[in-house]
């Protein structure tokens, strides 16, 4: 399988700063790949590598095998950023003509339009659009000239429900045809459902490298969660087998391996608990285990 993005023992130094570490990572076509970590811990700086729009200190990046700056692979590809800055008195359909020209084999304007839901708002002024009609905008742009991989950054914020679930529809058909996504996003929950390799970086390595059911697999069983008045002591939870133990606002979180054993102390202990529930750990609480660095209980 080809490879469509490459970073080989990439580094990237900001003066005394480190960004990344002889980082390795290869995305093959056809892969949909979520690239997490928490802030600061060097998410964008690989991705600004792999785009070219910075140079590593040492080691390379490539894109479709190539340098990334070279018109050859910048024109295969879409990207999607936080903010476009596009200009507001143009119209929908307006920018999206003047976009398709930039590129060799662009997807008709229409189809573009009908992909990011914009149906109602083509000959809507930019100005005049919501955040997260912006945000759908912002997508169309990203997938005009047809791209073989696609970039995504946090592609929903800004939107609601209904928007981001028409969106994620829109991205699994556009995934159907065998297209190379990148994503990143701090709604972890987006990158289990799409996502079928996730990368999670942190302090400027990559620290894991699996599918979203391998990496979730590395946790704790179980969350559990529970309400209980007033808020208790975390002292209670010596000695239990729980990891990751948050008490905010009354509300209680854990992870553990043996939640009824865990249950049964506390209910002994005489903490009060209601609103009881318990769960599979999900991809959140693989993240936040992977990247918290020494655990401690969180309580406000």
């Amino acid at each position: 399988m080809a490879a469509v993005v490459e970073l080989i023992g990439a580094s990237k130094t900001y003066g005394p700063v480190e960004a990344l570490r002889g980082v390795d990572i290869t995305i093959h076509a056809g892969e949909v790949v979520g690239v997490l970590g928490p802030n600061g811990a060097g998410k964008t700086t690989s991705i600004s590598l792999m785009l070219g729009l910075r140079r590593p200190t040492q080691g390379q990046a490539r894109l479709f095998g190539l340098d990334p700056t070279e018109l050859r692979a910048r024109s295969r590809c879409g990207v999607m950023l936080q903010e476009s800055g596009v200009p507001d008195l143009l119209k929908v359909r307006e920018i999206l003509d003047v976009f398709s020209s930039f590129y060799p084999h662009p997807m008709p304007v229409d189809a573009a339009i009908a992909m990011a839901g914009l149906e109602e708002k083509a000959g809507a002024r930019i100005d005049r659009l919501s955040g997260g009609q912006r945000q759908r905008l912002y997508y169309a742009l990203a997938v005009i000239g047809d791209p073989e991989v696609l970039f995504l950054d946090e592609p929903t914020v800004g939107m609601d429900v209904e928007g981001r679930r028409a969106f994620l529809d829109g991205l699994r058909r556009f995934v159907g045809q065998g297209k190379t996504i990148i994503l990143t996003t701090h709604y972890l929950q987006e990158a289990d459902e799409i996502a079928q390799r996730v990368i999670v970086i942190d302090r400027g390595r990559v620290i894991a490298d699996a599918t979203p059911s391998e990496i979730k697999g590395q946790v704790a069983g179980k969350t559990v969660s529970f309400d209980s008045r007033p808020t208790i002591d975390p002292e209670v939870f010596v000695g239990l087998p729980v990891k990751g133990l948050e008490i905010v606002d009354g509300r209680v979180r854990f992870l553990t391996n043996e939640p009824e054993a865990a249950l049964k102390a506390l209910f002994e202990r005489g903490v009060p608990i209601s609103n009881l529930e318990v769960t599979g750990a999900d991809l959140e609480d693989a993240f936040v285990h992977l990247t918290h660095h020494v655990e401690e209980a969180h309580v406000s």
